[in-house]
């Protein structure tokens, strides 16, 4: 069972169903400084291991990095 969501804008397939925190980890982002939009609607990391991605989801993750 494939999974096909949008990251970014661009396509991605899933094997298995996961949440978001099991999606940061797969993908390699640490959770610290990222901010997830997930359908639309910005996501609280409180509820990352409650959020599920589903077939036709669309993601936008942002990195926020510090400078000077």
């Amino acid at each position: 069972m494939n999974i096909n969501i949008t990251i970014n804008g661009d396509p991605h397939s899933l094997t298995s169903r996961m949440n978001l925190n099991a999606l940061l980890q797969y993908l390699d982002i640490k959770q610290g400084k990222v901010a997830v939009e997930h359908n639309r609607e910005i996501v609280a990391k409180t509820t990352y291991e409650d959020v599920y991605i589903t077939d036709g989801d669309t993601l936008e993750i942002v990195h926020f990095i510090g400078g000077g």
